[in-house]
């Protein structure tokens, strides 16, 4: 990451990013100024010694705040202690490392959630401890990746697309294939995500692909198409566009749903477009771990976030979707309508889910490696 893309995530941490920082560890219980999390350093009790009235959360930044904290504990009489982490890879390390590292509820994204439940490292769900499963859409009560939601409960979701200025543009976009045929009009006004798999994915899509295509001639057609974009890109970048997209200083730029919706809001120029051939939907979720010190916390923590009220205030607060219908029907009709937080059925239809692609990914790397380093 840049000096510049540091600064902006420290400013506004994405989905994919954590605030990052550094503390002696005397300071590891302080709460977090504004965000409700305890400092990264934090130390769980190791498997089998945590206490009954604490729970220790594993989680992206942001995904909760001090009065939800406050909340669960005046209704569950359980202190909740968040620690958080920069992505699905380097939680997995930690878990893998540390044995469960005393963790009793983790929010892994839906690839993961197969990774992990391979691995043997997810307890399979006790639906009878359970309150609020029904309220979910339809879609995210059997998923792909976790059928009859077996292992996980989803928490939040979103897609992959485009912001664009419409001021800047003379002709909107309508899918991916924009970039190459306005390339010269676009020449170092536009940005691509800095991550490979939502990269060579879009790319692969476009092609009629699938995102997760594990076939090395159609991986070779996607790099050679992006290899004949790089020289208009200004970067690639998760995270140092959002300001450069509200200066006018870029026209167009790669991101996730819940930033563009952000952004948005500060420049009613802006608006967010899910490309027509497809992208990548994501999914946040609520797992509980094997190893988990406490249990029935941790379900006290998945009814306490089911709950319709709870799941619109997130909703509201950090821009992304919700899977809970309940919810969704307590939300402001300006929020309801948002096509960047929530697309028709039939653009979803036309999108994907990330999923582990196993020692295939060596390919994809070899050619992202090629890619940003020519």
């Amino acid at each position: 990451m840049t000096n510049e893309e540091q600064q902006i995530s420290a400013k506004n941490p994405t989905r994919r990013r954590f605030l990052q920082v550094a503390a002696s560890a005397t300071l590891s219980t302080v709460g977090l100024s504004g965000c409700g999390w305890t400092l990264a350093n934090v130390r769980p009790p190791t498997s089998g010694q945590g206490s009954t009235d604490e729970l220790y959360i594993y989680t992206w930044s942001g995904y909760t705040d001090q009065d939800l904290l406050d909340r669960f504990a005046k209704e569950t009489g359980i202190r909740a202690v968040a620690d958080v982490f920069d992505s699905n890879e380097s939680m997995l390390a930690r878990i893998q490392a540390a044995g469960g590292a005393g963790y009793s509820i983790i929010y892994p994204s839906e690839y993961m959630v197969i990774k992990m439940r391979e691995l043997g490292l997810l307890m399979e769900l006790d639906k009878t401890r359970m309150e609020g499963l029904d309220r979910l859409f339809p879609r995210f009560q059997n998923p792909e990746y976790d059928p009859r939601n077996q292992y996980s409960v989803p928490l939040s979701w979103g897609t992959t697309g485009l912001v664009y200025n419409t001021k800047k543009l003379q002709q909107p976009p309508e899918d991916w294939s924009y970039l190459w045929d306005y390339r010269e009009q676009l020449s170092k006004r536009m940005t691509l995500l800095n991550d490979v798999r939502e990269v060579m994915g879009a790319t692969l899509k476009m092609l009629g692909y699938s995102y997760n295509s594990q076939n090395a001639q159609q991986l070779e057609q996607a790099y050679e198409k992006l290899l004949s974009l790089k020289p208009f890109l200004a970067s690639f970048t998760s995270d140092a566009w959002r300001p450069q997209v509200l200066s006018g200083d870029l026209r167009l730029a790669m991101c996730y749903s819940s930033d563009a919706n952000e952004v948005i809001e500060e420049n009613s120029d802006l608006q967010y477009l899910l490309p027509q051939s497809g992208a990548s939907v994501w999914v946040d979720t609520l797992v509980i771990p094997q190893t988990a010190p406490n249990p029935e916390g941790a379900y006290a923590w998945i009814n306490f976030m089911l709950q319709p009220e709870v799941a619109a205030h997130i909703c509201e607060k950090l821009s992304f979707a919700t899977p809970n219908k309940a919810a969704f029907q307590l939300l402001p009709p300006e929020v309801k309508d948002n096509q960047s937080l929530f697309p028709s059925e039939s653009a979803l239809e036309r999108c994907e889910s990330l999923t582990p692609i196993g020692d295939f990914e060596e390919v994809y790397e070899r050619y992202w490696t090629r890619l940003t380093s020519s």
